[in-house]
């Protein structure tokens, strides 16, 4: 008891206040009167004397023993029950609300289920800050059954002395207290009674870098693996041992570096070699193009070790031919199937109206990059020569040259005349002049107003729209004048003729092209200054050229009318052995085009029988492949020797076996045999049966002289059938050897080789 007087020296060592340390060393100085109740190496104890706060009860415990009491089952409730004596205030136990769980203070786990021994409706917390619980010991009700308390009431100390010691279970898994004694119950990777074994995975062939904390290939062992330049894991890198005793993952494999799959570029073809698999590490592929075209980039392309290329795949670009421009008063219209002014485009040439064309009307782009022949060029037509009129003047206006398209000659008369006749003429675009020359004769004439949309100039020498006034007209951007620009007041008192009216610029009517759709909207009339129209076209089809078209104020639309062309495929061809059969209805492998693919005989089908273009511009599925029909393999035992020849693969459509016996025996059933397109052989495998040459022996050495002479003409008989069906076979053996005239035959004889006198 010297310890606890030594503790009631000191009560700052309890980490309570003096009432309370007064307490706990009344108690301590009281051990003698505690009773023990001892259980192999754990133990319980009790006080009889004294009761305490849960703190008190518990700061006591754990001065003298481990800790208030932790309740693991049943069995050790029922033990407490019946050797604890009654207490009118019952017993605290290690069991606390901590975070609004039930958890035991002494090991800070929470309570299970199979621990769990509340009394009826409980706990319920009554009065709030119930969090401690008392033990009911032999009370009538509830025996052994656990109720929630405040803290600071009065009970009894019910201690433990724990039987773990930081030895046990080898420091490998938890210690856990049973009655008498206890288990160990052992971290992931460990087994034994104490936890002293180590849970061990297969071993792995040599080749990984390994690490080995806790054995050979046991658990927590870690192995990490490499590859050779160009190759890479297919798997794991690193694997590790688990507590089951199987490592993370199967051992990874090493496969070559893998490059993204190549096409041959549009216009052009691709030849590859694959040391490794398609498009593996050291694969190579050179690239070429078609007539017409030339390579952009590089010719050959290789896999490297980082999965990359050497370079961008190369582009086939179509030989370019020399810019053409527009005639000066004409126009240029173009096809270009592979781009600006690239090989197979065709561009044809028109002049405006009063121009005429000299030269070639269509030049091509040809595979060298040159026309097939120089741009032409427009030329002014030409109007008869006009003379000055008696009594007044002439004066012309030439464009395009003297006396050509859009010339105008103006006339005039002398003071005191006026003119009978056009004031203008001009030269038109039949090559005629607009009218006859005037005369000069005096004039008054009606006044002039602006027309709408345009605006009048007027000029009068002797008065407001008198005798040689002139007005001209003239109209807004897009607008153009329908009749005469100028007006003269001539000798009869009358303009030259009608004030002229202001339309909007006519541009050329549009349609909608073929699979398509066209939507205008027209602000002074279809199709004039201003109209703007919009085109689309179907599923399946793509526009080529603008989506959206202007009428200018030059009467032309802002660029040539789009086309809906049909979506692309990639093109197919027919697989090996088999045949390709497409149905085109816009064009070669284009949108709803359908391909069927067949075999040749002793071939099937293994893929798709068809495939479509879809809107999209992807078949539908991949094209098949061609395989051949095999039979069934076939084995020469001895007595019979086999002899087989393969041209399309081992016992397959076109293989021819041959047969016969060892000596001593004959062959019963065909010679050969030959697998057939439907994968079934020609015959039945033949036997070899037994001579009967022993028999005839005997039979000779009975019969004399004159049975010798018969069987000797029998068997004569026999050694010529036997020629001419050996001869007849030769000849079928030709024939089934050589299903096709370019394959190869081989063959080996089973057991034995053939005799070269059969």
């Amino acid at each position: 008891m010297g310890s606890a007087v030594g503790l009631c020296s000191s009560p700052r060592a309890w980490g309570c206040d003096w009432n309370i340390a007064r307490l706990l060393c009344f108690a301590a100085i009281s051990w003698v009167l505690m009773t023990q109740m001892e259980v192999g190496a754990w133990t319980y104890h009790y006080g009889d004397k004294s009761d305490y706060s849960w703190e008190v009860a518990r700061n006591f415990c754990r001065s003298f023993y481990t800790d208030l009491v932790a309740i693991q089952n049943q069995r050790e409730i029922a033990y407490l029950n019946s050797v604890l004596p009654h207490h009118r205030t019952y017993y605290w136990i290690g069991i606390r609300k901590i975070n609004n769980v039930w958890t035991w203070v002494g090991t800070s786990k929470a309570l299970t289920k199979e621990a769990e021994n509340w009394a009826s409706r409980e706990p319920n917390n009554k009065g709030r800050n119930q969090d401690c619980v008392e033990m009911y010991i032999k009370r009538d009700n509830d025996a052994g059954r656990w109720n929630d308390e405040r803290c600071q009431k009065k009970k009894r100390a019910l201690c433990y002395q724990a039987s773990c010691q930081s030895s046990s279970c080898s420091q490998r898994g938890d210690c856990v207290e049973t009655i008498g004694n206890y288990t160990c119950d052992c971290y992931p990777g460990f087994y034994g009674l104490e936890c002293e074994h180590v849970v061990r995975c297969k071993n792995l062939d040599p080749g990984p870098d390994c690490s080995h904390p806790l054995g050979e290939y046991s658990y927590n062992s870690t192995c990490k693996f490499l590859c050779q330049e160009g190759f890479e894991l297919q798997g794991l890198d690193t694997l590790q041992c688990l507590e089951s005793g199987n490592w993370t993952a199967e051992a990874p494999e090493c496969a070559a570096v893998k490059c993204p799959a190549l096409a041959a570029p549009g216009r052009g073809g691709l030849n590859c070699t694959h040391w490794h698999g398609d498009f593996t590490y050291n694969s190579s592929c050179a690239f070429s193009c078609e007539t017409g075209f030339v390579r952009n980039g590089s010719e050959t392309l290789e896999c490297t070790a980082l999965g990359q290329w050497t370079g961008l795949p190369p582009l086939c670009e179509a030989i370019k031919c020399p810019m053409l421009d527009s005639l000066s008063r004409g126009q240029l219209n173009c096809s270009h199937w592979h781009g600006d002014f690239m090989y197979n485009s065709t561009c044809s040439f028109s002049c405006e109206t009063g121009f005429v064309r000299i030269g070639s009307e269509t030049l091509e782009c040809t595979a060298l990059g040159q026309w097939t022949g120089s741009p032409p060029l427009c030329e002014a037509l030409k109007c008869p020569v006009l003379a000055t009129p008696g009594r007044g003047q002439l004066n012309c206006t030439n464009w395009h040259g003297d006396f050509t398209y859009n010339s105008t000659c103006a006339f005039s008369c002398e003071t005191g005349f006026v003119r009978n006749g056009s004031e203008t003429l001009e030269c038109t675009a039949l090559g005629q002049w607009t009218g006859h020359p005037p005369h000069c004769e005096a004039v008054k004439c009606p006044v002039l107003d602006s027309p709408d949309r345009g605006q009048l100039n007027c000029t009068h020498r002797h008065g407001d729209f008198t005798y040689n006034s002139t007005c001209a007209f003239s109209c807004e951007t897009g607008f153009v004048r329908n009749g005469s620009e100028t007006l003269e007041c001539t000798a009869l008192g009358q303009w030259t003729g009608h004030p002229p009216r202001c339309e909007a610029v006519k541009c050329p009517v549009l349609d909608s092209p073929g699979r398509g759709q066209l939507k205008c909207t027209h602000w002074h009339g279809d199709f004039t200054y201003n109209s703007t129209c919009a085109f689309s076209c179907e599923t399946g089809f793509v526009r080529n050229g603008s989506e959206m078209l202007e009428c200018t104020a030059l009467g032309q639309w802002s660029d040539h009318p789009p086309l809906c062309e049909a979506v692309m495929c990639p093109g197919l061809a027919a697989p090996g052995r088999g045949r390709l059969n497409c149905t085109h209805w816009y064009g070669d492998f284009a949108y709803n085009s359908t391909c069927a693919f067949s075999c040749e005989t002793g071939f099937v089908r293994n893929g798709s029988e068809t495939v479509e273009c879809t809107a999209l511009g992807q078949w539908t599925g991949s094209p098949p492949l061609c395989e051949v029909m095999r039979c069934p393999k076939l084995r020469g035992l001895e007595p019979i020797l086999m002899n087989c020849s393969h041209p399309l693969g081992s016992f397959s459509y076109g293989s021819v076996c041959r047969f016969r016996c060892t000596q001593g025996y004959f062959l019963n059933g065909t010679s050969r045999v030959r697998c057939q397109p439907d994968a079934h052989w020609s015959d039945k495998m033949p036997t070899c049966q037994e001579e009967a040459a022993p028999y005839f022996k005997q039979v000779l050495l009975y019969m004399g002289g004159g049975a010798v002479a018969l069987v000797a003409l029998l068997l004569t008989g026999m050694l010529i059938a036997l020629l001419i069906k050996r001869l007849s076979d030769k000849e079928e053996e030709k024939t089934l050897l050589n299903p096709t005239s370019d394959l190869g035959v081989t063959g080996v004889f089973t057991n034995a080789t053939f005799d070269s006198n059969l």
